[in-house]
């Protein structure tokens, strides 16, 4: 089983190598054509000022998105709700603002779509679909053997649990 895990992280470099490939070589390349191509079209200072238009809609739009996503951060914690999709919400709103701050309007195609909600819903959906969550609770008091609460069976807080056979799982 150690060998197929190890193939298994293989395949995962290899795919952050080919995202990493794409961001940093052909998004560039795309970009530069969309340049050239519109600034042909409508001339250099319109397409300069549209990248600046860009930039400040984004801002203006990240701003009153992140302001009532943080709302309902706030509302789904008082109410005692985990808010999950609020959270990836404004990650995806954070990493929209950073694609429209980049200049270039390739990348501000993808900004503006993370504005949209369902675009971002169906990120989340997605992700969810694929990310595995594990959840955890610890205390620094136990169960002693006499029944009462107290410290650790160690009598010190030191940072070690020791776990039963049973009391774990490997990730498979």
């Amino acid at each position: 089983m150690l060998f197929g895990s190890h193939l298994l992280k293989i395949e995962r470099d290899l795919e952050l190598g080919r995202l990493l490939l794409v961001m940093f070589l052909v998004v560039p390349i795309v970009e530069i054509a969309i340049f050239v191509a519109l600034g042909n079209a409508i001339g250099f200072w319109l397409t300069m000022g549209g990248v600046v238009f860009t930039a400040v809609l984004g801002s203006y739009l990240l701003r009153l998105q992140g302001f009532a996503v943080w709302r309902d951060v706030q509302t789904k914690l008082n109410s005692g709700q985990f808010p999950g999709q609020s959270i990836v919400d404004g990650i995806m709103l954070a990493i929209a603002g950073a694609l429209l701050l980049t200049p270039g309007y390739f990348t501000d195609a993808f900004g503006f779509a993370l504005f949209v909600p369902q675009v971002r819903y169906a990120i989340f959906e997605f992700l969810r679909a694929r990310v595995s969550v594990s959840t955890f609770q610890s205390s620094i008091f136990s169960q002693g053997t006499n029944g009462n609460s107290g410290p650790t069976s160690n009598g010190r807080d030191d940072g070690v649990i020791d776990l039963e056979d049973e009391d774990w799982r490997g990730r498979s």
